[in-house]
C-alpha cells in the first residue's frame, strides 16, 4: 500500500514539492486539486513528470466509491473502498441548510457496544487522516457535479456540497486518536475545505483521557459522548468500554471541555425498547444532567438484524422527550433517517460481507460438485 497524499498538511506539501524539483506553487495546485476530490492523475494543472514522481509514491484514489445507495427521504449511503481492499462506509443526509455527511474514522471497530454493526467483525485497522478526509473530498466532489448538471453549469470555484460533517461513522475517533486530530486540522486548514471547526461533529463512546487530551488541542469541534444509560451498571452491560471509565468521570470530562472551548457537549442516548426508555430512566437522566451546558439528542435505535435489541415506539420516545423537557433538559428527538437503506454504523459493511462470504461459499460448493 502506497502513502496517502492527502495526509499531508499544506506545509508538508510545499515541502514535497520543493524536494521533487518543483517551485513552491505547485503546492498550491495540488492542493486545490485534492480539495476538488480529484486523483492525482487528474489535475491537470500538474504537469506530467510530477504527476509521475507522485504516483510512484502515493495512492491515486485512497478512497473510492463502491456503491451507492438513496433512501425515499434523501438519504444517501456510500460504500467506500479503500486501497488495500478494505470497506468503510458513510452517509450523506440533506438538511435545508445544506449536506451533512458522516464519515468511519476505522475499518470496524472494537467498542463492542451491543447495539452497533460496526463492531460485529472488530478492529480491522485505523483509518489515516488522509483516508478520513478523502471520503469528504470524494462525496463532496460527485455532488457539486451533480448539482451543476441539473443546473446546466460547472461547479463553481471553492464551492462546497458538504456543509458539516459528523464523526460518528464506523470507528471511535478518538481510538484512532492521531490521525483523528491530523484530519481535524487538514478539514478545518483555509489552504484545504476550510470546514469551520462549529460544523465539525465528533462523537465518542467516551475515552475520557482522551476527552482531556482533545480539550487541549485547539480545534473546537462539536463533542457528542454516546451515554445510552443513566447507570454505570447498566451502562457496562450495552457499553463494554464502561468498564474503563465510569458516567461521572466522563461528565468531569465533559466539564473541562466546556472549560477549554467555550463550547457546550452533546449526548447522545439511544432508545432502547425494555432497557433505557421508561419514565424512570427519563427521571435518571435529568438528575444526571440538569443544569449543565448540554443538549441530548434521542435516537430511536435502528434495528440491526444481528441484535436482540428492538427500538422504542414512536410514542413512547416522545412521552421520554417531554419528559426530559419538563425537567429542564435541552433535548431533541433526532428523526430516523436511511432507515430503508441500513442507516445505522457499519450495517452497509457489515451485510455487504456476510453477502460476499455467502457467494464465495456458494461458488466453493459450486465447484467442489464438479
Amino acid at each position: 500500500m502506497k502513502e496517502i497524499l492527502q495526509d499531508m498538511s499544506y506545509d508538508e506539501l510545499q515541502s514535497l514539492v520543493l524536494s521533487l524539483g518543483e517551485k513552491k506553487f505547485r503546492a498550491a495546485q495540488l492542493s486545490a486539486g485534492l480539495t476538488q476530490g480529484k486523483k492525482i492523475s487528474e489535475i491537470s494543472t500538474l504537469p506530467g513528470s510530477l504527476k509521475e514522481k507522485l504516483l510512484e509514491r502515493f495512492e491515486d484514489a485512497p478512497v473510492q466509491i463502491r456503491e451507492r445507495f438513496t433512501s425515499a427521504d434523501g438519504t444517501e449511503k456510500f460504500l467506500f473502498s479503500l486501497s488495500d481492499g478494505n470497506l468503510i462506509e458513510g452517509v450523506a443526509m440533506r438538511y435545508k441548510y445544506g449536506v451533512t455527511q458522516c464519515v468511519s474514522t476505522q475499518v470496524g471497530c472494537r467498542m463492542g457496544c451491543s447495539f452497533c454493526a460496526s463492531t460485529l467483525g472488530g478492529l480491522v485497522r485505523n483509518l489515516t487522516a488522509g483516508e478520513i478526509l478523502s471520503q469528504i473530498l470524494t462525496v463532496n466532489a460527485l455532488l457539486l457535479a451533480e448539482n451543476a448538471k441539473k443546473e446546466g453549469g460547472m461547479p463553481a470555484k471553492n464551492a462546497r456540497a458538504v456543509t458539516n460533517i459528523v464523526l460518528m461513522g464506523s470507528g471511535e475517533p478518538l481510538d484512532n486518536y492521531a490521525a483523528t486530530v491530523r484530519f481535524l486540522r487538514n478539514v478545518t486548514a483555509p489552504e484545504g475545505a476550510g470546514i469551520s471547526a462549529r460544523n465539525i461533529s465528533l462523537s465518542t463512546c467516551g475515552l475520557a483521557d482522551r476527552m482531556y487530551d482533545l480539550a487541549q488541542e485547539g480545534i473546537p469541534v462539536n463533542l457528542t459522548v454516546s451515554l445510552h444509560a443513566t447507570d454505570d451498571e447498566e451502562r457496562r452491560r450495552i457499553m463494554p468500554v464502561a468498564r474503563a471509565w465510569s458516567i461521572e468521570q466522563i461528565l468531569k470530562a465533559c466539564e473541562n471541555y466546556f472549560e477549554k472551548t467555550g463550547r457546550r457537549y452533546y449526548f447522545e442516548y439511544t432508545l432502547i425498547a425494555g432497557e433505557n426508555s421508561d419514565d424512570a430512566h427519563a427521571d435518571a437522566l435529568i438528575g444526571l444532567l440538569k443544569g449543565r451546558p448540554c443538549h441530548v439528542n434521542l435516537i430511536r435505535l435502528n434495528k440491526v438484524s444481528e441484535r436482540a435489541l428492538s427500538p422504542t415506539e414512536e410514542k413512547a420516545a416522545y412521552r421520554f422527550l417531554a419528559r426530559l423537557e419538563k425537567g429542564g433538559i435541552s433535548a431533541t428527538l433526532r428523526r430516523q433517517m436511511g432507515a430503508d437503506i441500513g442507516g445505522a454504523c457499519g450495517q452497509l459493511r457489515a451485510g455487504y460481507l456476510s453477502s460476499a462470504a455467502a457467494e464465495k461459499i456458494a461458488e466453493s460448493g459450486k465447484n467442489g460438485a464438479k
